[in-house]
């Protein structure tokens, strides 16, 4: 039997293994991609340190996949062998559940999936998902390119345009990281008047050429104050994990401004009620988004010129890549690809 390379968790907290094993067939529902490019996500600590509940180890992570379809199981329309498609954290819904039933495929009540924790991801040289997973990559877009956008991408573009922004609207992006550089780009792009926060000069060139419209050294002036100075943001999107820094932009929001939570704080956002009561003001939350979603981020991407920036490591040095990425040194997304 022809066999692959897959990069495996084989316990949480342990090293990451290669190993080889047998190329396996789509079940019923499912097809089977190759693998060309996985991104590395910090979500993939969930599998390397063990920390949701019944992971069933070894489990190769990685849920920022793009590739080819390879195999098709029975009873799957719509897809065909030859297609390039991704694979985000919505990795497949029961189809049954109260959520699902009104769309909300992202939190699934009976059985949620997620590729590199529910079953084997993309650290590998094939990956097999459920069809519902599947999102078309656009010709314009390289599998490097791709694989980020079915995550980062994702979460930034969908919570973006569910906010309520408008054209012309003041949207600033907390954060110049992994999530950040993509949502200065998605901001700038849907029309907004984008601004950048981040800490310290040297990233004021870079965000300006992504798009922001204004950079705010926050650690040289009251970025909440700068922005009321401009009549106060419609959006904040924090892309940051510092819960500090959330707190502190709260000032900054304009009247039904809304702070949209992307970045896993570190601390609990602190929110005075009155701010909260007489500018009308709101702190929510954001995941991913569906396949469908994913899609719409891909085509949006291709036709307005949003790029991720990589940093490519081969399959077999999956290891360096993770603590690459953890160390949060890369610039910005580490990308693992098969390409032997």
């Amino acid at each position: 039997m022809p066999t692959m390379r897959i990069a495996v968790v084989p316990r949480p907290k342990a090293p990451f293994e290669m190993i080889e094993r047998e190329i396996p067939e789509p079940p019923a529902g499912s097809v089977r991609v190759r693998v060309e490019a996985c991104g590395v996500c910090h979500s993939d600590s969930v599998t390397k340190e063990g920390l949701f509940p019944g992971i069933e180890y070894p489990r190769a992570p990685g849920h920022e996949i793009a590739g080819v379809v390879d195999a098709i199981g029975a009873n799957v329309a719509g897809w065909k062998q030859g297609e390039r498609v991704g694979i985000g954290w919505h990795g497949g819904h029961c189809g049954y559940c109260d959520s699902c039933r009104r769309g909300d495929f992202v939190t699934c009540q009976v059985a949620p999936q997620i590729p590199g924790i529910s079953y084997d991801g993309g650290y590998a040289d094939y990956a097999i998902a459920p069809a519902a997973a599947l999102a078309r990559i656009p010709e314009k877009l390289s599998a490097v390119e791709a694989a980020p956008l079915m995550c980062a991408g994702v979460t930034t573009f969908n919570s973006l345009r569910h906010s309520g922004a408008r054209p012309g609207d003041l949207v600033a992006v907390l954060g110049i990281g992994g999530l950040g550089h993509l949502g200065v780009q998605f901001a700038a792009k849907m029309g907004c008047n984008t601004v950048a926060i981040a800490r310290g000069k040297d990233k004021e060139e870079l965000a300006l050429k992504l798009g922001a419209a204004r950079y705010i050294d926050s650690s040289s002036s009251d970025a909440a104050a700068e922005l009321a100075k401009m009549g106060g943001a419609k959006v904040v999107l924090a892309t940051a994990t510092s819960g500090k820094a959330m707190t502190g932009l709260l000032g900054g929001l304009g009247v039904d401004g809304k702070l949209i939570v992307l970045g896993a704080a570190d601390a609990p956002i602190e929110a005075p009620a009155i701010l909260l009561i007489f500018g009308r003001r709101s702190i929510v939350g954001w995941p991913s988004g569906s396949s469908i979603d994913s899609q719409d981020t891909l085509a949006f991407s291709a036709l307005t010129g949003v790029r991720p920036m990589t940093e490519v490591y081969p399959l077999e040095r999956a290891s360096e890549g993770y603590e690459r990425m953890m160390s949060g040194k890369a610039r910005f997304r580490v990308v693992l690809t098969t390409a032997r």
